[in-house]
């Protein structure tokens, strides 16, 4: 309870304002990102037209070059640097007679796509009056003195993960500086342009720039918010790795009937390996895999408990009859470990199915860590389980000698880049700082969430900097990350233009 009692005292501490009006100064910044829809929105489409995937050097440069333009018309210094891989821009804007200094991370590459599954060209960005599974009609982009619903989504790339932050930043210190307000901190800037690829040269950029990128915070705009719609600050990721498993059975196809029940089916050896990793309630049965996993804390669940319960309108929104975990909700689950299988690839289905055993069948695993697993446990154990299971392991495609050398051959691509989780603490000094900054924008008391179920490469931040680490997400939960037809709704940019205005204006203070 010790927890409960400080964190409900820094709510009320953070001004006796759960029932104050906003201040003017927020509310002139409200006015100036309405008035100034138009070119703020503009801005945002421009931004979101540019294609962004990290392995298109030429794509992310044409990113970068954008952004440190953008950026520069606002006081920022830029520059674009690499460390062998995509760009990044890191940047910096000083404030006169400011002593502390927060900075924000944000990713500008997006997931790649497959144009052919969007309902509208995923770089043409479009506004529709609500979600295409709803059946949300389409709307023209609003003219000069027309207005933009906030309940509208705009579709595109990256329009939820993770542009937004550059667009709604950018707009908060035009709003601030409109109404004559000063940021009471200096800003620097940390935006990734390879996040979705692993953020592999991170580690390099932090080394090299380390003292460029001192601060008193650091905040990472990334993410989903709470499924309630509750403003949210997140404490913790989970982190990935990606591992390929291929079985094989003859060296070419063969007809099903002359050969089935006597030439070994990979696509029945992988699929009954895959089986034996996890429970019907997707609880992890891999020996020694759970053996580092961190209890949660007693501050942990109660911040839990304190959430919105969500999982039934979820279940109602997505139309499941039922859902893994047996029974636990939805954010005590997602502080557990994870093993998804993200493909299956063994043949054709439907109107491709053909009447064969194919030569190889292969799954893409994703695996999501918790705190005190490490990448290298976790190989250990799957590595030690496909060996009990009795698969000869290889990293290359096998030998026809290698094959008939051994009953039961798995090729295992463990995909460079894993890294592991973050978690820090709720009610950390700078917590019921922002906290308290969070709830004065309209009295509303602000989400505390232990952690994301995705993840983020927050665990290099804090090996190589000592500023403690914040997620601040700020996109729509049903934005539709990673897949088609990407959105954000209007009202969670505004709302972040809001919340970035009242953090820069308060946290120096």
């Amino acid at each position: 309870m010790k927890y409960l009692s400080r964190t409900i005292a820094a709510i009320f501490t953070a001004g006796l304002m759960l029932n104050s009006p906003a201040t003017l100064a927020d509310e002139a910044v409200k006015v100036y990102a309405q008035k100034n829809a138009h070119r703020i929105m503009e801005d945002f489409r421009t931004f979101l037209s540019m294609p962004n995937v990290a392995s298109d050097s030429d794509d992310m440069m044409k990113n970068a070059n954008w952004i440190t333009d953008y950026i520069g018309k606002r006081g920022f210094t830029g520059e674009i640097v690499t460390a062998g891989g995509a760009p990044y821009v890191i940047a910096e804007k000083k404030v006169s007679g400011a002593q502390k200094t927060i900075l924000i991370y944000a990713h500008f590459d997006g997931q790649p796509v497959a144009p052919e599954n969007w309902t509208t060209p995923p770089y043409e960005p479009t506004l529709r009056d609500g979600t295409v599974e709803s059946g949300a009609k389409l709307i023209n982009w609003p003219k000069r003195g027309e207005s933009f619903d906030p309940e509208w989504r705009l579709f595109a790339r990256s329009a939820g993960d993770d542009k937004a932050p550059v667009i709604a930043l950018m707009a908060a210190l035009d709003g601030l500086e409109a109404s004559g307000q000063t940021p009471s901190v200096n800003i620097k800037l940390i935006l990734d342009g390879e996040e979705e690829a692993g953020s592999p040269t991170l580690g390099g950029i932090l080394e090299k720039y380390r003292d460029r990128l001192t601060s008193d915070l650091l905040l990472f705009c990334d993410g989903p918010m709470h499924q309630s719609r509750q403003r949210q600050l997140v404490f913790g990721v989970r982190g990935a790795m990606t591992v390929h498993l291929t079985a094989y059975g003859p060296k070419r196809p063969l007809h099903s009937g002359h050969y089935g029940n006597w030439a070994p089916n990979p696509n029945d050896r992988l699929v009954q390996l895959l089986a034996k990793m996890k429970d019907e309630e997707a609880r992890i049965l891999v020996p020694g895999y759970l053996d580092d996993v961190r209890p949660m804390s007693e501050a942990e669940a109660q911040a839990i408990a304190a959430l919105p319960h969500m999982d039934e309108a979820l279940k109602a929104d997505l139309a499941l009859g039922d859902t893994d975990g047996g029974g636990k909700r939805l954010e005590e689950l997602i502080m557990s470990p994870a093993i998804v299988i993200k493909g299956f690839e063994g043949g054709g289905t439907g109107s491709k199915s053909r009447n064969i055993i194919m030569p190889s069948a292969t799954a893409s695993l994703n695996l999501r860590l918790v705190p005190d697993q490490t990448p290298d446990n976790l190989k250990a154990s799957l590595t030690a389980f496909f060996d009990s299971e009795g698969f000869w392991q290889t990293d290359d495609e096998p030998t026809d000698k290698e094959l008939m050398a051994h009953e039961k051959v798995l090729k295992v691509e463990w995909v460079a880049g894993g890294y592991g989780a973050f978690r820090s603490d709720l009610d950390s000094p700078v917590a019921r700082k922002l906290i308290s900054i969070l709830n004065d924008i309209d009295g509303e008391a602000t989400l505390l969430t232990p952690t994301m179920g995705g993840s983020l490469p927050i665990y290099l931040f804090e090996k190589e900097l000592e500023a403690p680490i914040i997620l601040l997400p700020v996109a729509n939960h049903d934005n539709n990350q990673h897949g088609r037809d990407e959105n954000i709704r209007l009202q969670n940019l505004w709302d972040a233009i809001d919340v970035y205005a009242a953090i820069l204006k308060k946290f120096g203070s």
